[in-house]
């Protein structure tokens, strides 16, 4: 299946690009999500007047991005967990108890954009945590565990 993106989608293109696609991605995500527009003519032709438009509102979304990325990036945040006698915790902290850690602090960030490539933490220490708030924007944070008292 052809199509053309509305909008960069990471791993597979920028705005504009005419890509070829499995049906099911094409059909049930990227066209349902707008990112992209099936590659008939008439799209094309829509598509390439539409182009300083669409480029315009994506330089938008990356620049909001990149500010909340400046607050984001570098902070510290800490997590008080229910710890047993040898520093294990007793269940685990994932991306739901960070973001939440998040919203004490008030700062916005969703928990789908919380990055834990080593799973769920489940011991007390300190923790670097990606944030991903964009395909081209990304910080780094610090969660501290400490046990609750």
């Amino acid at each position: 299946m052809n199509v053309i993106l509305l909008d960069n989608v990471e791993n597979l293109g920028h705005i504009g690009d005419l890509v070829k696609v499995k049906p099911g991605y094409g059909r049930n995500f990227l066209i349902p999500q707008g990112k992209a527009a099936l590659a008939t003519p008439e799209n094309i032709k829509a598509i390439e007047v539409r182009r300083a438009e669409l480029e315009k509102a994506a330089a938008e979304e990356v620049a909001i991005a990149e500010a909340r990325a400046k607050v984001i990036n570098g902070m510290e945040l800490v997590i008080a967990a229910n710890v047993g006698s040898e520093g294990k915790l007793f269940g685990s902290v994932g991306p739901i108890d960070i973001a939440d850690a998040f919203s004490k602090v008030q700062v916005e960030v969703e928990r789908s954009e919380i990055r834990m490539p080593d799973g769920p933490i489940h011991e007390v220490g300190d923790f670097p945590v990606g944030v991903h708030l964009h395909s081209d924007v990304n910080a780094e944070i610090t969660v501290h565990i400490v046990p609750a008292e």
